[in-house]
């Protein structure tokens, strides 16, 4: 077995495989796919952090946020969410576009919100929620998404800050876990 770093989530004791990403940078990989106690466990932490801003919408970039997402829209009591897709979809052909460049790809990828989403972010307060934060590029790009679309951004919400995202005013996590 390789190496493991373990992060307390607010009681909760997980431990993360260790992972090299292409620029020779390592991780300590966090996946909430398919984890359903670990999934519930980290969003209702994250709802009770996310209320206080008062959100009218949600919004998560696919895939691993999806389900952290929808169990804190059902927590505050929201019927929807938006997602931004990483790839166009037949039923996205009116909607909007912004590019990415994230520590995990290590390549530009663009993130696709349909006009349906669009119309549930206009003229809303948000928040981001996604599972991990890094050096910030797909949050930045969700931000560009939600200003593009005529929302207010009031929270970004993660599960875990890597590195120095930790330090961030605007970013709200349950642990920090360091670059490896």
């Amino acid at each position: 077995m390789g190496k493991i770093h373990s992060v307390d989530i607010c009681g909760r004791v997980e431990h993360l495989p260790v992972l090299p990403l292409p620029s020779g940078v390592n991780i300590a990989f966090f996946n909430l796919h398919g984890n359903v106690g670990l999934t519930e466990h980290c969003a209702a932490h994250l709802a009770e952090r996310i209320k206080k801003y008062n959100p009218e919408i949600l919004i998560t970039a696919e895939s691993k946020g999806l389900q952290l997402t929808h169990c804190i829209a059902r927590t505050l009591g929201q019927d929807s969410y938006a997602v931004a897709r990483k790839s166009k979809k037949l039923y996205m052909q009116d909607g909007i576009e912004v590019e990415a460049k994230t520590i995990t790809t290590g390549e530009v990828q663009k993130l696709y919100l349909s006009a349906h989403d669009v119309d549930l972010i206009k003229g809303k307060r948000v928040a981001i929620v996604d599972d991990v934060i890094s050096t910030g590029a797909a949050n930045a790009a969700l931000e560009q998404l939600v200003s593009e679309a005529g929302g207010t951004v009031v929270c970004n919400a993660f599960v875990l800050a890597e590195g120095s995202a930790k330090d961030r005013p605007n970013v709200v996590y349950l642990a920090a876990i360091p670059l490896l």
